[in-house]
């Protein structure tokens, strides 16, 4: 198959809730990866590897530790969903995304074993959209002979395709509500699959996390014998300011009672706490052998990329994209605007996905905001813009209904004064599509 086939046959296998929502019926379990991957040779064990879960921060987490090792020089692999405009992002070697040729090679290979093995009765289902990913970036850190690889969760954890690795450190970030229907309606039951991606023996690095789901995960590592790294108890912030949305300060390591700053430029309070889970982990690795001098903690964490999070790409107005599509990245985001536009005009773009707990989104946002604009991004799992006002408009000051996203961001950045700030918000569908657009109308992602 050439790229463009291979995307559109990976796409007719439905995205990524396809799997959960399949398993209602059928089954949802490890069961296909751990056939593919076998069938594939374990590429997956060609590289020692990091894994991550958490409800909110994984994406930026990876982004930092995989940055930590490229600058420690390490030739990295960063597997990562969703994607925002591109599949090809879900995969990066070096920094790189993975190119549309390896990508249409490898889906190739994948694609013939899979109807080999479906037609010798060795798997009972097509494996899912995820999983062939999965496998993807399995044997392309393989074929690439990286040295080390980052696997961000997809879903949950515990049976999650990317759960058959054997890592080196394994990191949970913030956990809180989402996905409850496939993954629990309580803390403790989230936490449960979250904490599914622990593994005997291999070390964990813990972010600060709320009572339940801490002493969850704690008494889990115990059972498998896990040793623990909390990052609120492994390092000191002594000095911290803020510049541009962007946090800075001095850390110290309380084991060695080393001093080192964290400058990264992705904006918003809480990336400082995901820059020090992944400096806990890089210190985790140099433990254990892992050659990481201090100088690339620093350093990577400094010149980490992650698009699509308080990521802003204009000024006056200033526009950022945020994909705050749960509530506690919706508490973040507020936090953000209190710290940083304090007496400004805040003009919100927001479309939002069927699952996903709007009306308490809104209930965090929508007081703080001039106007709403009510829009949908374009995929069959979104809320149509009007059904979305009639649920949360009560929530805003001023709002307007706009279904086309394109037209809908046009129009309130017309209308706005160069004090003024732009969020477009609420889905990373959303996020992804304005992206898209903003690029292809100005050439540049650069305030």
């Amino acid at each position: 198959m050439n790229y463009d086939s291979s995307v559109r046959y990976l796409l007719s296998l439905g995205r990524e809730l396809a799997a959960p929502i399949q398993a209602t019926t059928a089954k949802f379990d490890l069961e296909n990866i751990t056939i593919l991957d076998e069938r594939l040779g374990r590429p997956d064990r060609a590289y020692p590897s990091a894994h991550i879960a958490g409800t909110n921060g994984k994406g930026s987490t990876a982004a930092f530790l995989e940055s930590i090792l490229r600058r420690a020089g390490f030739r990295t692999g960063l597997y990562t969903s969703p994607h925002l405009e591109r599949i090809n992002e879900r995969i990066r070697i070096a920094g790189e995304e993975i190119s549309d040729a390896a990508f249409a090679e490898i889906f190739t290979r994948i694609h013939h074993l899979i109807e080999e093995l479906l037609a010798a009765g060795k798997l009972r289902a097509h494996p899912t959209y995820f999983e062939c990913l999965t496998a993807m970036a399995f044997e392309a850190f393989a074929r690439a002979r990286v040295d080390f690889a980052v696997f961000e969760v997809g879903l949950g954890g515990r049976l999650d395709s990317t759960n058959v690795i054997i890592p080196a450190v394994t990191l949970i970030t913030p956990i809180d509500f989402d996905h409850e229907n496939f993954l629990g309606h309580s803390i403790r039951e989230i936490a449960g699959e979250k904490a599914g991606i622990l593994k005997p023996g291999v070390p964990v690095v813990v972010s600060p996390e709320r009572t339940e789901a801490r002493e969850l995960i704690l008494r889990r590592a115990a059972e498998l014998g896990c040793p623990v790294v909390e990052t609120e108890t492994a390092f000191r912030v002594e000095h911290q300011s803020s510049e541009d949305g962007c946090e800075r300060a001095l850390v110290t390591e309380f084991a060695s009672f080393r001093q080192f700053g964290v400058a990264p430029r992705l904006a918003g309070r809480f990336q400082l706490q995901n820059a020090l889970t992944a400096a806990a982990a890089a210190r985790v690795l140099a433990a254990h052998g892992f050659r990481i001098p201090d100088e690339a903690v620093s350093e990577g964490i400094a010149a980490a990329e992650w698009s699509g999070r308080l990521e802003k790409v204009h000024s006056q107005p200033d526009v950022y994209l945020d994909g705050a599509h749960n509530p506690a990245a919706a508490r973040e985001l507020a936090a953000f605007w209190s710290q940083n536009f304090a007496g400004r005009k805040i003009r919100l773009v927001y479309g939002a996905l069927r699952e996903k707990a709007v009306d308490e989104i809104a209930g965090l946002l929508f007081p703080r905001a001039a106007e709403v604009v009510f829009t949908e991004p374009r995929t069959t799992r979104a809320i149509s813009a009007a059904q979305l006002a009639e649920i949360t408009a009560h929530h805003a000051q001023r709002f307007a209904i706009v279904p086309d996203a394109e037209e809908a961001f046009e129009r309130v950045l017309a209308e706005a004064a160069p004090r003024d700030a732009i969020f477009v918000t609420g889905s990373l569908y959303l996020v992804g599509q304005i992206r898209r657009f903003w690029k292809n109308r100005t050439g540049v992602l650069a305030p």
